[in-house]
């Protein structure tokens, strides 16, 4: 019987990604992807448009666009609550167990 060279087959996605030192990249990716999802959705049920959005939050349209950069997963605090101020919205963030 042939037994198989490659060490991921029946391991789940996720164990590959800590086996290659890319689980907290793409978990910053997925909850910045859900973010910028999130605003994007909000802003169209508000009817607003970029630069208007930029004016609310007393910033940039090009800030504006590295916010809602899917893969751009530099975000502060404050950049977060003045996007919730806005779109006058709160910010719920907390610990969670562990999966797996």
């Amino acid at each position: 019987m042939k037994t198989s060279a490659n060490p991921h087959i029946g391991s789940d996605f996720e164990d590959f990604l800590a086996e290659e030192n890319m689980l907290d990249t793409a978990a910053a990716i997925a909850i910045k992807r859900t973010l910028a999802w999130q605003i994007q959705t909000e802003m169209k049920l508000q009817n607003l448009t970029k630069t208007s959005m930029a004016k609310r939050m007393n910033t940039s349209r090009s800030s504006l666009d590295r916010l809602l950069d899917e893969n751009d997963t530099s975000l502060t605090l404050a950049t977060l609550a003045s996007v919730a101020q806005a779109l006058g919205k709160q910010i719920k963030i907390e610990l969670a167990e562990a999966t797996g």
